[in-house]
């Protein structure tokens, strides 16, 4: 009789991928690590409180078994971009972590303002009046506030969402009078091939003159500027989970 070559080859695989699952969890707990002192760094180089800035770990694309170590961590702000998916990852991680707190960061069609209202406790990405005019009556039907940003196009792209900065005052004023929102901050994606100071201090005087005092910007490639320029929320992914959808 021949003798066994070892454990069958399913069992072999199935070892590696737990051993690849938990050294990738490591890495991540160890990345949220880093970020959070980068934060507490920049932040002190500004002469602000880390405290001030709060961290919004970007979870998009990456499966429950890949957030679960930065919540076990401690990390309790989390971003998703479509609601579809927050809803189908996201109930069963609140049973089991409390305090969870849900944004939405990526762009919101108007007819999932009222799932959008439900379920986040920040919207970012207010950028149009049938939107603002959409959240009001969920808002209205939930009796939920989620924090609100309108998001400002600083580069005027004609492929990216977000109100146009010199449209920015009107559209403010619009979503407070015309439809009763609290209108608490901005938020903004500077174009990829530009220096994001510009647009980060754009975003800031735009926010000063309309008494506004949350500034959602910066990611993982240049959030310690946008510290140095005042944000308050820096939405941060690839730098603590890795690229996209990876586990």
């Amino acid at each position: 009789m021949q003798a066994s070559q070892g454990p069958p080859v399913a069992l072999h695989l199935a070892c590696s991928l737990r051993y690849r699952l938990a050294m990738t969890q490591a890495n991540q707990v160890e990345q949220l690590a880093a970020v959070e002192a980068r934060i507490a760094r920049a932040a002190r180089d500004a002469g602000r409180d880390a405290r001030s800035v709060a961290l919004v770990a970007v979870s998009k694309t990456h499966q429950a078994e890949a957030i679960e170590p930065v919540l076990a961590a401690g990390q309790r702000v989390f971003g998703e971009n479509y609601v579809q998916e927050a809803k189908a990852k996201w109930p069963a991680l609140r049973e089991r972590y409390e305090g969870v707190e849900l944004h939405l960061v990526g762009p919101l069609q108007s007819n999932k303002a009222r799932e959008a209202v439900e379920l986040f406790e920040a919207i970012h990405a207010l950028d149009r009046e049938s939107l603002a005019k959409a959240l009001r009556a969920a808002i209205d039907r939930a009796g939920r506030h989620p924090r609100l940003f309108i998001q400002v196009n600083t580069g005027e792209e004609a492929q990216k969402a977000g109100i146009a900065p010199g449209e920015a005052d009107r559209f403010i004023a619009a979503c407070r009078e015309a439809h009763g929102l609290d209108i608490e901050g901005l938020m903004a994606i500077p174009p990829a091939g530009d220096p994001p100071s510009p647009h980060f201090a754009l975003l800031g005087k735009i926010a000063a003159r309309n008494g506004l005092s949350l500034l959602s910007m910066g990611m993982s490639e240049d959030y310690e500027a946008a510290i140095q320029l005042g944000a308050t929320h820096v939405r941060v992914g690839s730098a603590i989970f890795g690229a996209r959808g990876q586990a």
